[in-house]
């Protein structure tokens, strides 16, 4: 007797069985994903604002629904990101980036969307953590050189429209 094949995972699929052919697997690429976010957010979280926008495609974007025009290109990044991390640091407000439920979808060995949950905590100098924002966040990465960059990140603040 022969079972028919979920169409979700036919080798026609980009996110099937074909393109987790390789070593490990989506087992080994999840475990990747998660660690390039860890070193992602610990970047901006420690103020490294240009060492954080260096984890994008050099033609990288950022949208968010907090903001009214997507920053294109790493440098638009590193200087949007340069100006909060120094806007936080003025007013002694610390922050954390928490990322969770990771769910990937490999369309090809150097391309993977990656859709998360993340939330912003904020700590002022002597104060108590707050829970700032709760957003989700959708984002094509790429392999280039060896490594994972963002080239297309958009962000949704729940509070927003």
């Amino acid at each position: 007797m022969t079972v028919a094949a979920h169409p979700a995972t036919t080798p026609a699929d980009p996110a099937g069985p074909a393109c987790m052919a390789g070593p490990g697997g989506l087992a080994e690429l999840y475990a990747e994903i998660q660690q390039f976010y860890a070193r992602q957010m610990r970047l901006l979280d420690d103020g490294e604002a240009e060492a954080w926008a260096e984890t994008f495609a050099e033609d990288g974007v950022f949208g968010a629904n907090a903001h009214p025009e997507p920053f294109t290109g790493r440098a638009a990044i590193a200087a949007g990101a340069r100006r909060a991390t120094d806007d936080f640091a003025a007013r002694g407000i610390r922050r954390r980036h928490w990322l969770g439920m990771l769910s990937l979808e490999p369309k090809d060995e150097h391309t993977v969307f990656v859709r998360s949950y993340a939330q912003v905590i904020e700590t002022p100098r002597a104060g108590q953590p707050v829970l700032r924002a709760s957003t989700g966040c959708a984002d094509l990465l790429v392999r280039r050189d060896g490594r994972w960059l963002v080239l297309d990140r958009r962000i949704h603040r729940d509070d927003l429209g």
